[in-house]
Order: C-alpha cells, then sequence, then structure tokens
C-alpha cells in the first residue's frame, strides 16, 4: 500500500502509458513573450511534479526495489516510474526552451541595434554622466534567485546583500543559464577570494532599487560557507 497522498498532489496531472516514444516540445514560431511564459509554465510543472515524488519520499535515483528485487510495497511504484519519465522529458524540453530563449534574446538585441530608434539614439547629444553612445543598451535581466538569509560579519553581509534581495547576475551567471544555480556554485568555488560582480533588485514599485554589488567569497570570516549566506532559486 502506497503513502496516503496530499490532496492538493491528487490534481497534478501525470500522463499515464508509454513515455519513450514521447515527442521532443517544438518551441517554433513562439515569440520571445510566449517562450518565457512557458519556461515558466514548464518550471512550475517540475516544481509540481517534484511535490508528488516527495510525497512518495523518493528521489529521481531512489531504488523503487526491495533488496531482493521485488518491487517496494511502501509506495506506488508505477506512479512513481511515470512521474520520474515525465520529469525527465519536462528536463529535456526545458533545456531546449532556454537554448530558444537566449538565441531570441540575441535576436531581440540585434535587431535592435538595427533599428532607427536606437541610431536616434546615439545621434542625441549625450550629457557628461550618460553612459558613452558606444555601450550596448543592456536587456533587463531576468532574477533567478532570492537572498533567503545574510550571515552578520559574512562576505555576503559586507558587500552589502540583504534578506529578500532578487539577483540578476551572479557573475557570468543569468536565468538562462544558471542551471538550478548550480552554476552559481561553480562561480563561488572559481572565485575564491576574487570579488564577483552581483547585480540585484532590492524592493518593489517606485522605491525598487538595482544595484551592483561586489562578493568576494572566503572560507576564513568565521561561519559557514564562503559567502555566508542563504540563495534559493525563484
Amino acid at each position: 500500500m502506497g503513502l496516503p497522498m496530499d490532496p492538493n498532489l491528487a490534481e497534478i496531472h501525470v500522463p499515464s502509458g508509454p513515455t519513450s516514444i514521447r515527442q521532443a516540445e517544438s518551441f517554433d514560431g513562439l515569440t520571445l513573450q510566449q517562450l518565457i511564459s512557458r519556461k515558466d509554465d514548464l518550471e512550475a510543472e517540475l516544481k509540481a511534479l517534484g511535490a508528488v515524488l516527495d510525497s512518495h519520499g523518493v528521489t529521481m535515483d531512489t531504488s523503487l526495489t526491495t533488496f531482493d528485487g521485488y518491487p517496494r510495497s511502501d509506495i506506488d511504484v508505477a506512479q512513481v516510474r511515470v512521474t520520474r519519465a515525465r520529469i525527465i522529458a519536462l528536463r529535456n524540453d526545458w533545456k531546449a526552451l532556454m537554448d530558444k530563449i537566449e538565441k531570441g534574446l540575441h535576436e531581440h538585441h540585434a535587431k535592435y541595434q538595427a533599428s532607427d530608434a536606437y541610431k536616434n539614439s546615439l545621434a542625441q547629444p549625450q550629457p557628461e554622466s550618460a553612459p558613452s553612445s558606444s555601450q550596448t543598451p543592456a536587456i533587463p535581466e531576468t532574477p533567478f534567485a532570492k537572498v533567503s538569509s545574510v550571515e552578520p560579519g559574512s562576505p555576503a553581509n559586507e558587500a552589502g546583500l540583504k534578506a529578500g534581495d532578487l539577483i540578476r547576475r551572479f557573475g557570468s551567471v543569468i536565468w538562462s543559464n544558471h542551471e538550478r544555480l548550480r552554476k552559481v556554485g561553480e562561480a563561488v568555488s572559481q572565485n575564491l577570494g576574487r570579488p564577483i560582480l552581483v547585480k540585484v533588485a532590492r524592493g518593489n514599485g517606485p522605491q525598487a532599487q538595482e544595484l551592483d554589488l561586489r562578493v568576494t567569497p572566503r572560507g576564513n570570516w568565521g561561519g559557514r560557507g564562503t559567502l555566508g549566506c542563504h540563495i534559493v532559486p525563484v
């Protein structure tokens, strides 16, 4: 007999039947905005499917058989297998989608640079305090992580990071390549003792701030980790 199912999870639709012949989803013909919207949908479904596995007390790697090779009786093995297959398929779709979005962002950027609006902006006299006309206008970067806590006296605290800050960029890591924050961990481990540019959005509405901070990971600050803050995906 399987574990009791959370009633909210019971509403999650997990397709049944063969999954090995499932065709990868096509994103051809979608606008950049539609691609981003589909990304949000995929991530929400992956999160829900992860909750289904959690409700059974298993992960993507947990064995579904007993030590002597029989299917476990404490979980719904068939449901877990179908859920895992769906997660694998959606992860592949997500990777293909992110490639499309990254390509779309580059194309959007290139079109803007070729537009009359951009050319006219270059022709306008710039105030001395304004950025050089040779600089490329930046496409706003989507937040991909949030700072949930910061330890006093930590490198993150010294850099000015605060709980609630939304991270738009962490070194070269942005929302299109962070891989569930794996790349953030790599950036930290590869830059011990060296400052990393961190772009954050702080607050909401008209009082929101866009900040460029620099955090230097180090292991001798007196606490756990090399940053001293907890970062979660959004």
